[in-house]
């Protein structure tokens, strides 16, 4: 993942649940302009809640498997997401195997919900056909707050 859209790993659960956070800030380039003023689109608050899936199924398997996203059977999104905005992301798997992920979640700000999707289909690849393994767990050390190892 080089567009990363997930500051912090607050909690998982093997094979079944995370939540990330994402702030947001107007400084970053990926607001959409609005007449009521910058907001983001909603394949990237989807993208949010599905960076956190993949980090789950790469946690939950020692980073071995990663998720490619293939559908989203539902999605929506009753508030737009403004600049200055925490997400809260959480992912839960409704099923898992060595091939592929069913899961369903939520990103919300503040409690209330900005985006709610079910259905989302990945398919289960090795890891370290996208990314350096290392740069992979070292990424995943600094989003659980454990640093870098020493």
């Amino acid at each position: 993942m080089r567009f990363h859209l997930i500051d912090r790993i607050e909690s998982w659960t093997p094979r079944e649940q995370i939540t990330a956070r994402k702030v947001t800030s107007v400084a970053e380039d990926c607001w959409r302009p609005t007449p009521a003023g910058p907001v983001l689109s909603f394949g990237l608050a989807l993208e949010a809640l599905c960076q956190s899936a993949t980090w789950l199924m790469m946690l939950s398997t020692d980073y071995r498997l990663r998720a490619a996203l293939l559908a989203v059977d539902e999605a929506c999104a009753p508030r737009d997401v403004v600049p200055g905005d925490v997400l809260r992301t959480h992912a839960v798997v409704e099923s898992m195997s060595d091939e592929a992920a069913v899961l369903a979640g939520l990103v919300t700000v503040g409690g209330e919900t900005v985006l709610e999707a079910s259905g989302i289909l990945c398919s289960l690849m090795d890891a370290e056909r996208l990314d350096d393994p290392a740069d992979t767990a070292l990424m995943g050390r600094q989003l659980l707050g454990k640093g870098a190892p020493r």
